[in-house]
């Protein structure tokens, strides 16, 4: 299946740019762990989802979610050397802010199977944006390689 995202080179040339789109918050923020999972591998499909880590999140405002969510993918990534594909994604208003629970699907890296493209260090605040345009969610990060 493919997530709705792209690359947008003219906004950080010296880092990467992602732009990405849902129907709900639920299906935004899974093209964006998408979106960053094709910065990070080459074939984003050949991970396999063998391993299971849950993820639960609290923040006040929806881009802060978002950056939380993705820096915590990239831990995971840095500490567990783990790829994941966002599977399951929740998202609910929770003590006057929002609460993300999800369930990430993935496997260790393996450098023999997966391509490596670029490493990607952190998620910036920069151009940090999650909006709701007519009937679409719509959210832009820009990640530090």
């Amino acid at each position: 299946m493919s997530m709705p995202y792209r690359f947008r080179e003219d906004m950080a040339p010296a880092d990467v740019a992602i732009e990405a789109w849902g129907e709900t918050l639920e299906e935004l923020f899974a093209s964006c762990a998408e979106a960053l999972l094709g910065t990070l591998v080459a074939e984003p499909g050949e991970i396999l989802r063998s391993r299971e880590v849950p993820i639960r999140l609290d923040d006040s405002e929806l881009d802060l979610l978002l950056f939380a969510f993705l820096q915590e993918l990239v831990f995971l990534k840095d500490a567990r050397r783990l790829l994941l594909h966002a599977d399951q994604v929740g998202i609910c208003r929770h003590n006057g802010g929002y609460r993300l629970e999800a369930l990430a699907r993935g496997e260790e890296v393996d450098r023999e199977r997966h391509k490596l493209v670029v490493d990607v260090k952190a998620v910036t605040l920069f151009r940090l944006q999650v909006v709701r345009e007519e009937k679409t969610w719509r959210a832009t990060a820009v990640l530090d390689v």
